[in-house]
């Protein structure tokens, strides 16, 4: 099918990137919103591209396991959290990691690490650095999901609670200045709870699409955790109630 070279670009993008907001779009393009709104609707009445959460994305993304669609959702934010959190976490240290699609990805930028300790309810994870640079993995068993092959339920948080880690890093799905870290699933929520009480630091890393959203379930109230790693600050409310717990927020290398 042929496309404007503006629509070539855009389809590129959402090819390297997985998703990308309307105004990133138009920031990395030199062009109005509305512009792109224009080009999006043109190319969604194609069928090329499908709008999702506010975000624009390929439609061929679609046919992805929901696990691997969400790994490419805003890849370049979760990139750079990643590469923070990393950055934090020496040779030696003990992780305990949820599954999640950005501490899936902080997995692979722990690859370089040494003689890691990792507690883990992803098989994604416990795959990724199992067996390489002497790295030492426990992987909690209970029951799988078919999208994600990580483990929850009650055996799961037994396993996990046996253990008291340096690092305890969670992902979140929504995070909200009154209610705290929120997940959608209930299962999600309580294993995620269990791992931060297991934790001498306990993290959040988030990208700034979860800020001032709210989830279905809480996770925790702010003070519960030490850290969020995220790409990009908060908002001044989100900002505030983190800093009122004495919250460390690294929203920049």
């Amino acid at each position: 099918m042929d496309h404007s070279p503006r629509h070539g670009q855009i389809l590129a993008m959402l090819s390297d990137q997985g998703t990308v907001g309307i105004n990133e779009l138009a920031a990395r393009l030199r062009v109005s919103a509305e512009t792109i709104r224009r080009d999006v609707k043109s190319l969604a009445a194609q069928g090329e591209i499908v709008r999702m959460h506010g975000m624009v994305g390929l439609a061929s993304t679609l046919r992805e396991a929901p696990f691997e669609r969400r790994m490419r959702e805003n890849r370049a934010a979760k990139d750079i959290i990643v590469r923070r959190a990393a950055a934090t976490i020496r040779d030696g240290d003990s992780v305990m990691l949820d599954t999640g699609t950005t501490t899936s990805l902080l997995a692979r930028a722990l690859l370089q690490h040494h003689q890691l300790v990792v507690v883990t309810n992803s098989s994604d994870i416990a795959r990724t650095l199992a067996t390489v640079n002497g790295n030492q993995v426990y992987m909690a068993g209970g029951r799988l999901r078919s999208d994600s092959g990580a483990s929850f339920g009650v055996s799961a948080i037994d396993f996990v609670s046996r253990f008291s880690v340096d690092h305890a890093v969670i992902s979140a799905g929504a995070m909200d200045a009154l209610t705290g870290v929120m997940d959608y699933d209930l299962e999600e929520a309580e294993f995620a709870l269990a791992m931060l009480r297991c934790g001498r630091r306990r993290v959040v890393v988030t990208d700034a699409t979860k800020f001032g959203v709210q989830g279905l379930v809480q996770v925790c109230g702010f003070d519960a955790i030490d850290e969020v790693i995220c790409d990009l600050p908060p908002p001044p409310d989100l900002e505030a109630a983190l800093q009122a717990e004495g919250v460390l927020i690294r929203a920049s290398d």
